[in-house]
């Protein structure tokens, strides 16, 4: 009994003969496999029997993009075709078209899982700066480029940072960004690091940040700032802090209370602690004293 031998046919290559022979036309959009890259562009692998190429102003609208600094073997995107054939047998693609396509879901998904993106600065006003993300112009706020409010965004232009999307508008296409959540998650681990390393009763020397009503806020260094109430201020009964002090001006302070992360101050602690030392010193001093004269040691214990 003979055994049937499987033959290959044409059908078994059904799929692939169709992959390589169907018709790419201007405007489909193609899965595309980094294979080679240069200043001029981007070589594509499409899965078919021509490569693509991509001209390097058609990889994204950033204009901080390099294809030799930001292209790396083996990156896969999606791509719209823009010519069929451009006479080399080469079929022609834009990322940056693609990007404007899809990368709207994209964005919506990294701000729903509150992706870290880091980016550079491609352009800055007034009102803040500009970042290109997944191929899209992003806005970040002047009140978002840092904690505190930006008034001058020049220094930032070309800089590298990190940024959480705060909010993405597919139908008005626009995209905000944001530093200053990340940096002050950043500034509060630093605090509290700082403050672990505190001792209540230790003296440090500070600078007064501001004034007011209640009393002073001192920098006591490591980016730390502690509540120098006015009752701790003076010995005497002040109305305002700026009775005695002013902001610049260098303090000695004790480290009085830290409690939930704020450190309290006092000023009247140091003068105490140092009169208490005074004190100390004279009272030993007094307590070692032996005369050295000999008259007075021959009186000592004489009755009259």
């Amino acid at each position: 009994m003979s055994e049937k031998k499987n033959l290959e046919t044409m059908d078994d290559y059904a799929a692939e003969l169709e992959d390589s022979l169907k018709r790419i036309h201007a405007g489909d959009v193609m899965d595309a496999t980094v294979v080679a890259f240069d200043e001029e562009g981007v070589t594509v692998d499409l899965n078919y029997y021509a490569p693509g190429k991509i001209p390097a102003d058609e990889m994204s609208a950033d204009p901080t993009f390099s294809c030799m600094s930001d292209v790396n073997i083996g990156d896969q995107f999606k791509a719209v075709v823009t010519q069929g054939d451009d006479g080399g047998g080469n079929i022609v693609l834009s990322k940056k078209e693609a990007d404007q396509e899809y990368a709207w879901e994209k964005l919506k998904t990294m701000m729903d899982e509150k992706t870290l993106i880091t980016g550079k600065i491609a352009g800055v006003s007034r009102a803040g700066a500009t970042m290109y993300v997944e191929g899209i112009r992003g806005f970040i706020p002047a009140s978002k480029l840092d904690v505190r409010y930006v008034e001058d965004t020049e220094p930032y232009l070309g800089k590298t940072v990190n940024v959480l999307i705060s909010d993405v508008d597919t139908e008005g296409k626009r995209l905000i960004l944001s530093a200053k959540e990340l940096l002050m998650e950043a500034a509060i681990q630093r605090r509290n690091k700082g403050v672990s390393n505190l001792k209540v009763g230790t003296v440090v020397k500070g600078t007064v940040e501001t004034l007011k009503d209640y009393g002073a806020f001192v920098n006591i260094g490591n980016d730390l700032s502690g509540l120098l109430h006015v009752s701790e201020i003076s010995d005497k009964r002040i109305k305002h802090p700026k009775a005695v002090l002013a902001p610049g001006q260098q303090v000695d302070v004790m480290i009085t209370k830290i409690e939930n992360g704020k450190i309290s101050l006092s000023m009247k602690a140091v003068r105490d602690a140092k009169a208490q030392e005074i004190e100390d010193e004279a009272s030993e001093y007094k307590s070692e004293y032996v005369p050295n004269n000999p008259f007075a040691e021959l009186m000592k214990g004489m009755k009259f």
